[in-house]
């Protein structure tokens, strides 16, 4: 079951939402975290056993770090099984098949394994267990005594296929105690329609060109140069509403339920270096590395420019493996391995002094952030390196074709949306109106007009899955 389904909207939504409101406030927590092992056992039945045995195990090992207080060891080697048990069990069902084929193909043996199918938003629930048990063992937060209440931090429904990541310090209190305010829940209700919106009306229509233009990879009678670089766009913007529009969902989720989640995105095509487009762009996995292993091993602030280098690339080296089991996602992290290493060693430290136009390095970082997504999209390293070379002419393309004039006045209107609404200039606009001239009701009528608009959509049939469920 997806958020951008009618079964979602109209059926499970509602009902959980008012059994929720008339239950006691102690029985809210045991009643979300049910639902929300039914919802994941909806889309993933076979693996709702990996989702209970996460929580188990890692209510147990935050439990014996906490009674370990007096013994470094003790609470190092629990810490350490942690880390083991959790990302061996992702191994195991993310890359095991992958690592296989590597140890195939280098030493010519024919190893089997049977097709192992990866645990819908594996990935993405692992961190945030492997997070609370790192956090109890620095003292960062106190350990969960109640299992259950464990339970709803791993496996709440808003976030537990593609996140954000939840830091547990940041809604310990609310799964406590939290109120349930009207404001609030009319907040999750705009956000909620938000990204209903951005997936439906604007996701799902950059992929219709987005995946002809990569479904013609081979092909230089369709694959013009500017049906490549629109393509290109197109998937661009499509990767952005799809996964920024899940997260508008799930805050606008958590909302309603009154939980306050971290915000993930921060319009990130508006940055001027990638540095600061990994500030914006999946905010909580950034955080993550940031704070579970760049910080850890040195961080920016070490004297040696050999470590800086080698904290960068373990840092992207993962980051890639996390996407993935791929070569495209190891060398679309590598890639910007070398992209922020060049960054800070080189050009931020030239900009400083102006050598730089501004204006110049935007541009860098979008081209930068553009391939790398042609990267993210290809089917393997072949396919993307000739999607490339069609983008700059050198698969014996040609510059325009009838692909490029069909799409191009299909979707014109669209992509001047998908601009605007990648800025913050429509939000910024809507804030200053409904402030300065009370027009909230009006607002709450567009948002009306969103929401039946991306339900006829999705009637005539036009939904796709998220991008980020296969991580």
């Amino acid at each position: 079951m997806v958020f951008s389904s009618l079964t979602f909207v109209f059926l499970f939504l509602p009902v959980v939402l008012l059994i929720n409101y008339l239950l006691p406030k102690k029985a809210q927590n045991y009643w979300l975290l049910i639902v929300s092992l039914f919802f994941y056992a909806w889309g993933a039945h076979n693996f709702v056993l990996v989702m209970i045995l996460s929580i188990i195990l890692n209510y147990c090992f935050a439990i014996k770090i906490e009674e370990c207080k007096e013994s470094k060891i003790l609470r190092r080697f629990w810490l350490l099984l942690a880390v083991v048990v959790n990302l061996g069990i992702l191994f195991y069902n993310k890359y095991l098949n992958f690592f296989t084929s590597i140890l195939n193909s280098v030493f010519g043996d024919s190893i089997v394994i049977t097709n192992i199918m990866l645990p819908i938003g594996i990935s993405f629930f692992t961190f945030q267990a492997l997070s609370y048990v790192i956090d109890v063992y620095r003292g960062d937060v106190k350990v969960q005594k109640n299992p259950f209440y464990l339970g709803l931090y791993i496996a709440f429904f808003p976030q537990l296929i593609a996140g954000p990541i939840i830091r547990y310090h940041t809604i310990a209190e609310q799964i406590e105690k939290r109120k349930m305010k009207l404001d609030r829940f009319y907040n999750g209700v705009r956000r909620f329609i938000s990204g209903f919106a951005q997936k439906i009306l604007l996701a799902n229509a950059f992929s219709v060109v987005a995946d002809e233009a990569f479904s013609c990879i081979g092909q230089p009678e369709n694959l013009s140069i500017t049906f490549a670089w629109l393509g290109a766009i197109c998937y661009s913007f499509q990767i952005l509403f799809d996964f920024s529009g899940y997260s508008s969902m799930a805050i606008g989720l958590g909302k309603m339920f009154g939980f306050d989640f971290m915000e993930n995105f921060n319009y990130p095509y508006i940055s001027k270096s990638v540095s600061e487009f990994w500030r914006r762009w999946h905010i909580s996995l950034g955080q993550f590395f940031r704070d579970y292993v760049y910080v850890p091993m040195g961080g920016s602030r070490v004297t040696s420019k050999f470590i800086l280098v080698r904290n960068l690339f373990v840092v992207w080296l993962l980051t890639g493996i996390w996407h993935g089991a791929s070569w495209n996602f190891i060398m679309w992290g590598l890639g910007y391995f070398l992209l922020l290493t060049i960054e800070k060693l080189i050009m931020l430290p030239r900009n400083d002094w102006g050598i730089i136009s501004k204006s110049l390095y935007r541009c860098f970082t979008l081209l930068a952030v553009l391939l790398g997504w042609v990267l993210f999209r290809a089917d393997g390293m072949h396919s993307a390196f000739y999607y490339v070379k069609s983008m700059f002419g050198l698969s014996g393309n040609a510059f325009f074709n009838g692909n490029t004039v069909r799409y191009i006045t299909n979707s014109a209107v669209l992509l001047v949306l998908a601009v605007l609404f990648s800025t913050p200039v429509i939000s910024n606009t809507l804030n200053y109106l409904e402030k300065r001239y009370r027009i909230r009701i009006l607002i709450d009528l567009c948002y009306i007009v969103l929401f039946l608009l991306a339900v006829s959509s999705l009637v005539m049939g036009a939904n796709n899955p998220f991008i980020y469920f296969n991580f």
